[in-house]
């Protein structure tokens, strides 16, 4: 039954998911909101609430390394995942730019991140405020960055998506935004519920868990567009964007899960911070090397398949160290 409850709870965060994001990109044409803005705040926080949910759901379950881990692994899981996988179908080029604000940004939200955890192993409400903060000032830096320099920043969304958007009656904008929040709240409630049922009859962790399972389940919809979009031949997934779900990860879901609930991880999964979030963090830096070796600034198939590999030996290394 527990099994049931995952495979259902991520088949409805991918539709919420979907949903939602579709509700909130006919909302913002509707409103005649700019392609960057929309894909800057209202897509991003989009994409970012199946994570946002499961999180809030854990920390209010009294579950707070299930939040923290949902977040560490959905990081995680988008670069040796996502980004993995999608360099296979098809390789990446980078923007000799990326390194110059996005990465650097993601790198230094990652040891923020590890600060925050580290000293008294908890996330205050306060210190949520400061994430969140921290996110609108970065967004607020991309933004006028992106006023100077439109293509270091550019973002498009799907055609498909955009056309279908436009073309939306407000009653379907509505609907769609019903249901994806309906989709959303009752799949981390079933996905967390048979986690923890997992997680208790086998004696594992829920932060071991949450690093993993649920960490891919709520990175389920991203995977899929980026393949899709590969597979599709069409405009390659942005880099930056990628990265930029993994700010929003920081910023908005440990921020806002934090001021709802503060976050307090206990002696049990203290690995966490002893281990999962050096991970994290050694995923975010090894982009830069990436970058230049062999082919510059190309996210080869060769490489994908490197950052498949890496992820392969975390999730090896998390259970064989229970």
């Amino acid at each position: 039954m527990s099994i049931l409850y995952i495979i259902l709870g991520f088949v409805l965060l991918v539709a919420g998911g979907e949903f939602l994001v579709r509700s909130s990109v006919g909302l913002s044409l509707k409103l005649n909101l700019s392609r960057m803005i929309i894909g800057l705040t209202v897509v991003s926080f989009a994409t970012s609430a199946p994570e946002l949910i499961v999180s809030v759901q854990g920390a209010l379950n009294g579950l707070s390394a299930l939040a923290v881990g949902n977040v560490i692994g959905s990081n995680i899981a988008n670069i040796g995942i996502v980004l993995g996988a999608t360099a296979v179908v098809a390789p990446l080029a980078m923007d000799k730019d990326f390194f110059k604000f996005n990465w650097l940004w993601m790198v230094v939200f990652s040891l923020i991140c590890y600060a925050v955890l580290w000293t008294g192993n908890n996330i205050t409400r306060l210190e949520g405020v400061f994430l969140i903060a921290l996110l609108v000032l970065f967004l607020v830096l991309l933004i006028r960055r992106a006023r100077k320099q439109p293509a270091a920043v550019d973002i498009d969304l799907d055609m498909d998506l955009d056309e279908s958007a436009q073309k939306n009656k407000w009653w379907k904008i509505i609907l769609y935004l019903l249901l994806g929040g309906a989709a959303l709240w009752l799949g981390s409630e079933w996905l967390v519920k048979g986690a923890v049922e997992i997680a208790t009859a086998l004696a594992i962790p829920e932060g071991v868990i949450a690093v993993s399972m649920i960490a891919v389940g709520t990175s389920v919809p991203e995977l899929a567009a980026s393949l899709i979009a590969a597979i599709k031949k069409e405009k390659a997934i942005s880099l930056g964007n990628l990265v930029g779900s993994n700010i929003f990860n920081i910023g908005s879901v440990l921020g806002i899960t934090a001021v709802i609930q503060p976050i307090e991880i206990d002696g049990q999964n203290l690995s966490l911070l002893s281990n999962d979030i050096l991970w994290m963090i050694g995923f975010a830096v090894v982009l830069l090397p990436l970058a230049f070796l062999p082919k510059r600034f190309v996210i080869s198939r060769f490489k994908g398949i490197g950052l498949l590999a890496i992820y392969g030996l975390f999730i090896y290394y998390i259970f064989n160290a229970l």
